[in-house]
């Protein structure tokens, strides 16, 4: 079975055709509350985001905080992770996530064999 994806209810074609206002009524508060307050923020990303969609190439950001709107849905965006721009698509169930959620600032830490000096209880570990 085909899974259907939707946000509370509603389909993603429905959702593109919604204003900011309109989504603003289907998120959460903290997500509400950062769309009206950081409107000036948003209406330059917004502009980039149209100019780039026109191009057909992927956005460049530093704005990790946005709000991932349903007009995004298929774009491709390269968000600064705090060293370099990590590329990733936008899906329909990114919908109310934020840009810098898909965009890691750390690694996974991946230890090697003790070093010299080591304590003695860790020369008895195998080596890798």
């Amino acid at each position: 079975m085909a899974e259907r994806i939707a946000f509370k209810g509603r389909l993603p074609n429905a959702l593109a055709a919604m204003s900011i206002g309109e989504y603003k009524g289907l998120v959460k508060s903290r997500q509400r509350r950062w769309l009206s307050r950081n409107s000036l923020q948003y209406k330059k990303l917004t502009e980039s985001v149209e100019r780039k969609r026109a191009q057909g190439k992927p956005v460049r950001t530093h704005m990790r905080e946005a709000l991932i709107l349903p007009s995004w849905v298929g774009m491709e965006f390269d968000v600064h992770n705090g060293k370099e721009f990590v590329h990733f698509g936008i899906a329909p169930n990114m919908l109310g996530h934020r840009l810098g959620e898909f965009s890691p600032t750390t690694k996974r830490v991946q230890h090697s064999a003790p070093g010299i000096k080591a304590t003695r209880g860790s020369k008895f570990l195998d080596k890798k």
